[in-house]
C-alpha cells in the first residue's frame, strides 16, 4: 500500500447544488478528470470535502460514489478521524470500507490531547483498524499538533500505521520525520505551498487541494519533483503559487471552489458555516486564469 502512496492524492471538494443538495453528477465528473489528469490516489472525506457538515448518510454515499467511479483504477483513501476515540473504533468495526485502501485519520481536535493522548488515541485505532492509517497532522484547524517523536514513535510501533500527512507547515519537524522514520513509512506534504522544498528533503508526495482545479499540473509537478527534474518542477510550481496562493487566502475550500466554479466544474456553493469568498478575491482569480490563456 506504501508504494501508491508515492506520488499525488487529491483531497476532494463537495460539490453541492443550489439547493445545498450534494451534486453527485459533479462529484462523477471530478473522479475522473483527476484520474484521467494523472493523480495517483484519490482522498474522500478530507477537510477539504467539507466532511463536518456532511451527514452520516451522505458520507457514505460520498465514498460508494468516488468508489464505484474509480473502479479499482488507483488507491482510495477515506477521511476518519476526531475527538471521540471509541466513537472512531466502533466505527472501524461497523463502516463499510469497500473500495477503500487505507484511512486517513485526523488529529484529535479541540479536547488537545498531551502527546501521550495522541499517542494512544492512534495506537488504539492501529488495534482496530481493518486498514491502513495515514496520520494526518494539520495543528492550525485542530489546535493539537502530533510533534515528531511522537509520530516517529507511531511508526515505529504500529505496524499498519504506514505515513504521515504533514500540513503543520513546520519544515524542521517534518525534516527530522524524514530523516529518522522507518524505511516503509511515508512522509506526506499536505501544503501545496511547500511541497516541492518538502520533496526535495526527502518527502514521498502530496495530498493537493490545488489539484481540484489542476490536476495534470499538480500531479507533473509532483512526479518531475520526485525524480530529482527541480527545475522543471520549479516551473509548474511557481506557475501555480498564485493560485495556490489565493486558494487559501479567505479559507479552504472556499477558495478552491470559487476557482473550480470559474473553471465550469461545480458550482460555488458551501454549507455553513464555510461562506463563499469575497468578490475582490473571485476577481482575482479571474485575472489569474486570463493569465493562463
Amino acid at each position: 500500500m506504501t508504494n501508491r502512496l508515492k506520488g499525488t492524492g487529491v483531497a476532494l471538494i463537495t460539490p453541492f447544488l443550489k439547493n445545498g443538495q450534494i451534486d453527485f453528477a459533479a462529484l462523477e465528473k471530478l473522479v475522473e478528470d483527476e484520474i484521467q489528469n494523472g493523480i495517483d490516489y484519490l482522498v474522500a472525506l478530507g477537510t477539504t470535502s467539507e466532511s463536518p457538515a456532511l451527514s452520516q448518510k451522505e458520507k457514505e454515499e460520498v465514498v460508494r460514489t468516488v468508489v464505484a467511479v474509480n473502479a479499482g483504477r488507483v488507491a482510495v483513501l477515506r477521511g476518519l478521524g476526531g475527538p471521540n476515540t471509541l466513537e472512531l473504533v466502533e466505527q472501524l468495526h461497523t463502516l463499510d470500507f469497500t473500495g477503500v485502501d487505507a484511512i486517513l485519520s485526523v488529529t484529535p481536535y479541540y479536547n488537545r490531547p498531551s502527546q501521550e493522548g495522541v499517542y494512544r488515541h492512534y495506537h488504539t485505532l492501529s488495534d482496530h483498524s481493518p486498514l491502513p492509517i495515514i496520520l494526518y497532522n494539520v495543528p492550525k484547524r485542530t489546535g493539537c499538533n502530533i510533534e515528531a517523536d511522537t509520530t516517529l514513535r507511531l511508526a515505529n510501533d504500529c505496524p499498519n500505521i504506514i505515513a504521515v500527512k504533514e500540513a503543520s507547515g513546520n519544515l524542521n519537524q517534518i525534516m527530522r520525520i524524514v530523516k529518522h522514520k522507518p524505511a516503509e513509512f511515508s512522509v506526506i506534504s499536505g501544503d501545496d505551498a511547500i511541497t516541492l522544498p518538502l520533496i526535495a528533503a526527502g518527502a514521498d508526495g502530496l495530498i493537493s487541494v490545488v489539484a481540484n482545479a489542476f490536476p495534470k499540473e499538480v500531479s507533473t509537478m509532483v512526479r518531475l519533483a520526485r525524480q530529482d527534474k527541480i527545475a522543471e518542477a520549479r516551473a509548474i510550481h511557481l506557475a501555480l503559487l498564485d493560485f495556490t496562493q489565493a486558494c487559501f487566502k479567505e479559507g479552504s475550500p472556499a477558495g478552491i471552489k470559487a476557482l473550480m466554479w470559474l473553471q465550469g466544474k461545480i458550482q460555488n456553493q458551501l454549507r455553513l458555516p464555510q461562506a463563499p469568498v469575497s468578490e475582490t478575491l473571485v476577481e482575482k482569480f479571474k485575472l489569474l486564469l486570463e493569465d493562463r490563456q
